[in-house]
């Protein structure tokens, strides 16, 4: 029997992680929402093992005033992966985590390997495109996570990430999730946007 990729002891010590001071939004429950997602769609990975320790990892190391979160986490996932599965399922795990940064679809060799990510993005997107409270509640826990950021740089810095999305052709790269999320994510992050402009009273 082969190893698995996430043992209860692994998964343990990353939870640990999350649940570190400071992680309003990016800590355990938004793993086991993405791992849910994940269970959801799983007859359309074609790793779903791999995918799941993408999601694990993904944001594993996290520092609101650090640049390199997911380049560390994929380094962490390098390190605690290996010689659990070959180099090669290894490094695509790691390109998956690495491609949570820009949102954008890897250039992996596979086309199936290459759907793999592109519904890993979806699914780390797939709260921009929840109920309107639901999102609400997300953009506070963000701010919190940013709360050494100056309102105005806030005002500036969160809605540049929003209009970038906003200009692109799809939020989501997955006919699956854009019909499921992609309307709600622009009023949400149009609402969101719109706010952020406002000047405060």
């Amino acid at each position: 029997m082969s190893t698995p990729l996430l043992d209860t002891t692994l998964k343990a010590e990353l939870a640990d992680l999350y649940r570190a001071p400071g992680r309003h939004y990016h800590g355990l429950a938004h793993i086991e929402a993405l791992l849910a997602l994940a269970a959801e769609y799983r007859t359309a990975l074609s790793d779903p093992e791999a995918v799941d320790a993408a999601i694990w990892f993904h944001d594993a190391i996290y520092d609101s005033r650090a640049k390199d979160n997911e380049a560390q986490s994929a380094g962490l996932a390098r390190q605690k992966l290996a010689g659990r599965t070959d180099g090669t399922r290894i490094d695509r795990i790691a390109t998956m985590i690495e491609a949570t940064a820009p949102h954008e679809v890897p250039a992996l060799a596979d086309p199936d390997h290459v759907r793999d990510a592109a519904l890993l993005l979806d699914m780390d997107l797939s709260i921009l495109g929840a109920e309107p409270d639901v999102f609400d509640a997300y953009e506070q826990a963000v701010r919190r996570e940013y709360s050494w950021v100056d309102e105005p740089a806030w005002r500036a810095g969160r809605g540049a990430v929003l209009n970038n999305f906003l200009a692109r052709p799809h939020i989501f790269h997955t006919p699956e999730f854009r019909d499921r999320f992609e309307a709600q994510a622009r009023e949400n992050m149009a609402r969101s946007v719109e706010r952020l402009a406002r000047q405060p009273l």
